[in-house]
C-alpha cells in the first residue's frame, strides 16, 4: 500500500503542468498593487489573470512561495470568558459596516503577537494578554482570499485585561463590540460579517466559558 501511494504521489508531481508564461506589475501604489499573470489553461490556451499584493515586486508570494503573514487577527475574550471582542468597521469596498475581529498589519520588526497587542489598543482600547498555549500550527499564516490576493494572515488568541482608550487613526471608523453568546448568534444570523470573524464566532458559541481556548489543543 505504501509503495502504491508513493507511486501515485510521484505521478502527480510528474504531471504538474506549466501554469503561466510571465508576470508583470501593473501599478505603482504605496500600499497595494495589481499584478498581471500571462496564464495558461489546462490545454495551453493563454488567458489573463490578475491579483493584488501588499508585497513589493521581489517578495510577492508568486515568487517566494512563503507563508509569512502580512497581518493578523485577534480572538480575544474577556477574563470571565463571557464576551468576545469584536469591531464593527466601515469598509469602503462594500460602502457599509462589517463585523470583524480586531486585526491589522504586522509592521517590520514586529512579531504577530506584538502587532496584536498594538492593534488591540489602537482599534479597541483594550490591553491584550496573549495566550501562548495549544497547537502552534493554528497560529501560522493562512491565505485570506486566494483568488484575489497573495495575502496571508495569522490568528492570535488572548484575554483583554484593561481598558486604556481607543487610539484609532483618522482614516478608521470603528465601533467596539463586546458580544456575549446571544449577541454572537444574532450577528451571525443578521449582520454583515467577515469570513474570519464568522468562523471564530461559531467557535465562540461552542467554547466553554471556563476554558475559552480549549479548542487550541488537539
Amino acid at each position: 500500500m505504501e509503495h502504491k501511494e508513493g507511486m501515485e504521489n510521484m505521478d502527480v508531481k510528474e504531471n504538474d503542468r506549466k501554469h503561466y508564461r510571465g508576470i508583470e506589475k501593473q501599478t505603482d501604489n504605496p500600499f497595494l498593487n495589481l499584478y498581471h499573470i500571462d496564464a495558461l489553461g489546462r490545454d495551453g490556451t493563454p488567458f489573463h489573470y490578475y491579483f493584488a499584493s501588499r508585497n513589493d515586486e521581489d517578495n510577492i508570494k508568486h515568487k517566494t512561495h512563503s507563508l509569512r503573514p502580512e497581518g493578523m487577527a485577534v480572538y480575544a475574550v474577556t477574563e470571565d470568558g463571557q464576551h468576545l471582542v469584536l469591531v464593527r468597521q466601515y469598509r469602503y469596498p462594500m460602502d457599509d459596516y462589517l463585523y470583524e475581529l480586531p486585526a491589522g498589519l504586522i509592521e517590520p520588526g514586529e512579531t504577530a503577537s506584538e502587532a496584536a497587542c498594538r492593534e488591540m489598543i489602537e482599534e479597541t482600547g483594550w490591553k491584550l494578554e496573549v495566550y501562548e498555549g495549544g497547537e502552534p500550527a493554528f497560529r501560522r499564516g493562512f491565505f485570506l482570499a486566494q483568488g484575489l490576493t497573495d495575502e496571508s494572515g495569522s490568528m492570535i488568541f488572548g484575554t483583554v485585561t484593561e481598558q486604556v482608550g481607543q487610539q484609532m487613526e483618522n482614516t478608521e471608523d470603528i465601533q467596539v463590540i463586546l458580544a456575549d453568546r446571544q449577541e454572537a448568534f444574532r450577528i451571525l444570523r443578521e449582520e454583515r460579517v467577515s469570513m474570519r470573524c464568522g468562523l471564530m464566532l461559531m467557535q465562540f458559541l461552542k467554547a466553554e466559558k471556563e476554558a475559552p481556548f480549549a479548542f487550541l489543543y488537539l
